[in-house]
């Protein structure tokens, strides 16, 4: 990947051997490791003994999980906030793994409405949950920096599974918490 760094810069015009470049490649490559590091994690990993028995049916909601990903189309940045709910069904999960669960799929090269669904489907198989809910609110450096150049732009993208998907209730109740 270092080399593939290397030759980028001189494609665009600079010299990869100057004081300010000169450890970049090697740098990049490294930055890049780390920005896909999800595809070397699995939820299974992540989640490890971090399920446990629970007997209530009250919706669990953690909002304002900060995440990061890759566009896959340019590969440049979108950056926002997860908001990931669930109704239990006999188990509850960890709060800290679900920012684990949202940042294994964040951290690959993504669009935001497939994330969206990769976090509500792999919870949902986790704990086996009578509903989930996800929202994601980003920011897209792709559509900020290049093509439409508009800044102020946020997309915003809702996966909706079991009760949340049936029971229009429940739904109203996730997106109002939302909100406050």
């Amino acid at each position: 990947m270092k080399e593939q760094f290397t030759r980028i810069i001189e494609e665009i015009g600079e010299d990869p051997k100057r004081p300010g470049l000169k450890d970049t490649p090697k740098r990049a490559a490294k930055a890049m490791k780390y920005l896909t590091r999800g595809y070397n994690q699995t939820v299974e990993d992540i989640v490890e003994n971090a399920v446990f028995p629970f007997d209530g049916s009250e919706m669990v909601l953690v909002k304002d999980i900060e995440l990061h990903s890759l566009c896959e189309h340019h590969l440049l940045p979108f950056i926002g906030y997860s908001h990931v709910a669930y109704i239990p069904n006999g188990k509850i999960i960890g709060i800290s793994k679900l920012a684990r669960i949202v940042d294994i799929f964040a951290r690959r090269l993504q669009i935001q409405e497939r994330l969206t669904i990769q976090i509500a489907e792999a919870l949902q198989k986790t704990i086996d949950a009578t509903g989930v809910g996800v929202v994601i609110e980003a920011k897209h450096t792709c559509m900020m920096m290049r093509g439409a150049q508009k800044q102020n732009s946020t997309m915003r993208t809702l996966a909706m599974l079991g009760t949340f998907r049936r029971n229009q209730a429940i739904r109203n109740e996730f997106l109002s918490l939302l909100r406050q």
